[in-house]
């Protein structure tokens, strides 16, 4: 099973501060999408989010940037994470228009995202 990094999120406290600040940095633009305070980034390479902070897992909200890997069969690597030693920490939630999306930890604490994306998915 492979899977490539397809998504990360940038998680703010501040979101217009953190959009002025990676606008001023990076030179990347953000397009407003989906809920209110939620920014696709252009200009990063692979897809990107700025959005405000939040709980990945009851009592842990991600601290720094968050990553998602882009998977074959969503079901599969929730039942390898599981093998392997790691914990689903969400079960499999579609997003319209996007994919499939599981948040998993593994056996070190990390949390990461795999999604299986809509064959008519967005790049």
């Amino acid at each position: 099973m492979t899977a490539t990094v397809r998504h990360f999120g940038i998680n703010a406290d501040d979101v217009p501060r953190a959009k002025a600040f990676y606008e001023s940095v990076f030179g990347w633009r953000f397009e407003t999408w989906g809920p209110p305070g939620f920014y696709l980034i252009n200009g990063a390479g692979i897809g990107g989010a700025l959005q405000g902070r939040h709980e990945i897992k009851p009592g842990a909200k991600m601290l720094g940037f968050e990553v998602t890997m882009a998977v074959d069969d969503v079901k599969a690597t929730l039942a390898a994470v599981e093998a392997a030693g790691g914990k689903i920490v969400m079960q499999p939630t579609h997003i319209e228009t996007v994919g499939t999306l599981i948040w998993f930890e593994d056996t070190e604490g990390n949390l990461a995202g795999a999604m299986q994306y809509d064959s008519d998915a967005p790049h």
